[in-house]
Order: structure tokens, then sequence, then C-alpha cells
């Protein structure tokens, strides 16, 4: 009988063992709700109400981050939407006022109807009258950075600046790149050869781009630390012996300078009755005049008001004057001629400056030329005292304020 009671007992204890097991294999198999339908014993718990409902899935669970940006999203699209539909109104009643097609009306047309209609005498560009489409005045939008359950999509986005610090990545791994290229061709014997052979990146015509250009392209409020942290890197980068392999990747960042074509102001040289060549030309600066003659094949002679350069007592006024000459490398070789009048002795010497760097550039080459106007010679002076103010003891000094 005992044997029998233990041999039970064992079935018991091995049948609940085994139940038990089940339990947990199907638990990690089947989803919760099935859980409790699936047990064997008669008293266990029955499935709630709770259990009934069905899991949500990833795609249903949208983080906090992404509602915000949904909703400024649409909010963004409907104030595009009105202020399109209000620009394509006005553009219609300008039309209307020009006598011109509103359908096949361009953005030139545009812009030439609102300078007809509201001239301005403005100095500064962007604070004349305009009338733009929204898409070109409203800044762009950057797109969602995360997905819909919150996990963004780029691997600096904890940065808080994903699209400089990749811009920054990939330049160093550029540059990482040339190293090893330069180790290969240094290992081999080569690496003379090859920078005898290649030519080195014209960049006298260009420059960096801008800081603002910069900031567009990123899309991202950089300062102006980063700004500098960028052109650093690129010019270690430009300065590598094998940067010209990347050159197409280094222009992307690199944009035209302004120069202007002063081939059409450059006066030919003229010839005296003794033979040598001379140039004249005026300068101004506040209402001092000055005529200045320049003669070539000269020692170096300086004539101003029938006296020397002791003219000017100060020697900053001397040292403006011969600027010029020792810009383009002309010293001792010119003869300057010049009657200045009006004015004091600063704006005397700022008008005999002027007049001398345009007498040059008839002497110097076009590359010449575009160096001298990038250094500020050929531009005037605009500055003037200016004028003093009604209630104040000067232009900008007040009185002094007596409480009693």
């Amino acid at each position: 009988m005992a044997a029998h009671m233990g041999r039970l007992r064992h079935a018991v204890l091995t049948n609940q063992t085994l139940l038990n097991n089940w339990r947990v294999i199907v638990s990690d198999v089947l989803p919760r709700q099935f859980h409790y339908s699936c047990t064997l014993d008669a008293d266990t718990p029955r499935p709630s109400k709770a259990f009934n409902k069905p899991a949500p899935t990833k795609a249903e669970k949208i983080s906090k981050a992404m509602k915000a940006y949904i909703e400024r999203a649409q909010a963004q699209d409907e104030m595009l939407k009105r202020e399109t539909a209000d620009y394509e109104i006005g553009k219609r009643h300008l039309a209307n006022i020009m006598g011109l097609d509103p359908e096949h009306m361009t953005d030139r047309q545009v812009k030439e109807s609102i300078q007809y209609l509201l001239p301005s005498g403005l100095y500064d560009l962007p604070s004349r009258p305009l009338m733009k489409p929204p898409q070109k005045v409203f800044p762009k939008r950057k797109d969602a950075q995360f997905g819909m359950d919150g996990r963004p999509f780029h691997s600096f986005f904890y940065t808080g600046k994903p699209q400089f610090y990749e811009l920054l990545h990939k330049v160093t791994w550029k540059l990482e790149a040339l190293k090893k290229e330069e180790d290969k061709l240094r290992d081999s014997g080569a690496l003379f050869e090859t920078e005898e052979k290649t030519e080195k990146l014209s960049l006298h015509e260009n420059e960096w781009i801008s800081y603002d250009t910069l900031k567009a392209r990123v899309m991202e409020d950089i300062s102006q630390q980063d700004y500098g942290q960028f052109l650093k890197l690129m010019t270690r980068f430009v300065e590598h012996p094998l940067a010209h392999k990347e050159a197409r990747y280094i222009m992307k960042f690199r944009q035209r300078l302004n120069r202007q074509n002063f081939g059409d102001k450059i006066k030919p040289l003229k010839t005296a009755k003794d033979g040598r060549s001379f140039m004249t030309a005026e300068g101004y600066r506040k209402s001092a005049v000055a005529d200045v003659t320049v003669r070539g094949h000269g020692s170096g002679r300086v004539a101003i008001n029938g006296s020397d350069l002791e003219y000017f007592s100060l020697s900053m006024h001397r040292e403006q004057i011969m600027f010029p000459i020792q810009f383009v490398n002309m010293l001792g070789e010119i003869d300057i001629e010049s009657q200045v009048s009006g004015g004091g002795s600063s704006s005397q010497a700022g008008a005999i400056r002027l007049g001398l760097a345009q007498a040059l550039t008839s002497f110097v080459s076009p590359d010449v030329v575009e160096k001298m106007r990038l250094a500020g010679l050929l531009t005037r002076d605009p500055r003037r005292k200016e004028r003093k103010k009604p209630g104040q003891a000067k232009a900008r000094k007040k009185f002094t304020w007596k409480k009693r």
C-alpha cells in the first residue's frame, strides 16, 4: 500500500512539474490574452475584459515629438496655403494695374512692377518693397528627424546639429583617405613625382561660402564658432598635397568673387613730347579735389602744390599717399605731380591717394587692378563729418545735464 502511495505521489509531482513547464512555454509563444485560456485547472482565473483588447502595434505608438512635429508641419502648410492665395490675389491686382496678363505674369515682371509703383531710394536692397512667392520668403522646413516610434533617423541626431556635424565628419574622412594615399605613395617613392605632375587648386578667383550660406545649406542654427571650425577644417583639407583629387567636392563650398570688370574704365597711357608715358586722374575726399599726374620712367619724385611730401606734416598722411605705389611695387619708377585744393590735410591726402590709384591702373595688369580694387584703393571714401543735431552740443555729444 505504501509503495502504491509513493508511486502516486511521484506521478502527481511529475505531472505538476510538466504542467508548469508547459505553461511557461505557452506564455513565451502565444499572446498574453491566450495565457489563461490554455490552462488545465478548473479553478484558474478567467481572462478579464482588459486582455480582450488587441495590443497596440509599433505604427500606433506615436511619440510626443512626432505629434508635435506633425502639428507644426500642418500649421505651416496651412499658413503657406493662405499666403499663396493672398499672393495670387495681389498678383492679379498688380497685373490689372500694369495692364499685364495675370496668368502669364513672371516673377521678374512682378519685381519690375513693384519698383515702378513703389520707388525707393534706400541703399540696403532688402529694405526696399518687394513681392515674392511665399515659398521664397519663408525658410524651408527641415524634414522629420525621427520615426513614428520616436527613434531618430540620423546617427548625429543627439549632437543637436546633425547636418553640420555630418558635413565635418565627411570632410574629416576624406582628409584621412588622402593621408593614407599619401603614405602609400611615400612608401613606394612616387610621392615627389606625383607632386611635380599635378597642379595645385586655383583658389584665387573664389572664396569660401559665407556664414549665412552655410547656415541655409545645412538648415540649422550654427554659431560663428561652428563656422570658424568649418573654415579651419576646409583649409587643412585644401592644403593637403593631394587635395586636387577632391577638387569637385571642395568647389561645392567655394563661391566666385564678385569681380567687377574694370577693362572699360582703364584708360590707355598717353605719350608726352619727350616720349615719356603719363596718365592723369582726379581724386575726391569730402570737399577736397586733387588732380594727379603720374609719369613713367621716373625717379620717384613727388610734387604736391609745388612742394614735396613735406607738404603734409603728419607721417600717416605721407604713408597714405605712398601706399598705392608700394602696393603695385613701383617705388622709384614713376614721378607724381598733384594739385589739390579744398578740405583739410586728411581729406587732401585721401583725395591724392584715390587719384594716384586711379592713374596707376593704366600702368599695371588687370590682375593687379583687381587686387587694388579688393584692397579698397579704387573706391572713394564716403565718410563725411556728421552734422550737428539740434538740442545737442555736437553730432553725438550732449549737453551736461544738471538737476538744478
